[in-house]
């Protein structure tokens, strides 16, 4: 998996939680989704009550389980966490919501790969604290129905288009995490480096931010590696000198491109005269997958404009020819800038 992947990889874990803030006032970003989780978590405090469910939506490593983490302490909960995947059967939900108290938090990461029979028995416990429990089979099957602790379902998706109305409509928010901007990065950075003992000045973070692609997973991940040749080759200190030697080792550029994502860019322009061209071709081009194309490298070439979607496939715009430098032609130059 490449560096600039915002998927969690299992290093990032010990990784991440050392860098974990404890309170929201400690929460770099996402303003608007901070202050309507400040009003929520107070409003709960003063009537005693449980905090409503709520699902967070957004590309990965923006702060959805951090975020989750916080409302628990906030709250001064527990917190479980477990994804959609990893509750196969019935007994597996029964045996997580059974083991909490009043209160407690239950994290659902990936929540759009629950299975349908496990979302099902969800619902009576999101809205009644109730679980039904089939016991038997055939005519002398018999629903045994559990009550309940009062807790807090929190869930988190990168694909809110795939979860069911249902269980939708059972949230009482659903707050969208929205890209960084690269000032509220470079903050991350500098706090990160402050709790790694090392010492970043401000060309250095700001170099590391233009690369992080607006995500703080990535931008703690690439500190994590500056850090490393900083204490190696260098004198411990993080300064715009060692980032770019870090960079052009781990052959990422100012926009935070990695080989593959230039490669994409340069198949489409030099093979393919700019697109446009399918994804299965782009894909059989790279030996790749298809879904790797599509899911890990495209969004972020999208986001930056290099390339366009069209009925007839993926294109490369002027963007993309001006960053390597190749000069682009005249009935490429009106498409998107």
């Amino acid at each position: 998996m490449k560096i600039t992947d915002s998927k969690e990889k299992e290093e990032d874990t010990n990784f991440e939680l050392s860098l974990r803030p404890n309170c929201l006032d400690d929460f770099v970003g996402q303003e608007k989704i901070k202050k309507n989780l400040e009003i929520l978590i107070k409003a709960a405090q003063k009537r005693n009550e449980t905090i409503e469910h709520i699902l967070f939506h957004g590309s990965s490593g923006l702060g959805k389980t951090t975020l989750s983490h916080l409302i628990a302490n906030e709250m001064g909960k527990n917190i479980r966490i477990t994804s959609g995947p990893a509750i196969e059967k019935v007994g597996d939900l029964g045996a997580i919501l059974t083991n909490m108290e009043d209160g407690d938090i239950l994290f659902i990461d990936e929540i759009h790969r629950l299975n349908k029979l496990i979302e099902e028995i969800l619902y009576p416990a999101m809205e009644d604290y109730m679980l039904d429990i089939i016991v038997g089979k055939g005519p002398s099957a018999r629903t045994i129905r559990l009550d309940l602790p009062k807790f807090t379902l929190i869930g988190a998706t990168t694909r809110i288009d795939l979860i069911s109305s249902p269980l939708l409509n059972r949230f009482g928010i659903s707050p969208r995490l929205d890209f960084y901007d690269n000032r509220e990065i470079e903050h991350i950075i500098k706090r990160s480096s402050k709790i790694l003992g090392i010492e970043t000045d401000s060309a250095g973070a700001k170099k590391i931010a233009q690369s992080s692609r607006q995500t703080p997973r990535i931008s703690n991940r690439l500190l994590k590696r500056v850090r490393d040749f900083a204490q190696v080759k260098g004198d411990g200190i993080i300064n715009e000198n060692i980032v770019d030697e870090t960079f052009r080792y781990l052959e990422i550029d100012c926009h935070g491109l990695e080989h593959t994502d230039r490669k994409i860019l340069e198949v489409i322009i030099k093979k393919f005269s700019g697109g446009p061209v399918g994804v299965s071709t782009l894909a059989a081009s790279l030996s790749d997958q298809e879904d790797t194309i599509e899911y890990v490298y495209e969004p972020y070439l999208l986001q930056l404009g290099f390339i366009e979607r069209t009925p007839r496939g993926r294109k490369a715009t002027k963007l993309a020819y001006e960053h390597l430098g190749i000069e682009c032609p005249e009935d490429n130059k009106n498409t998107l800038l």
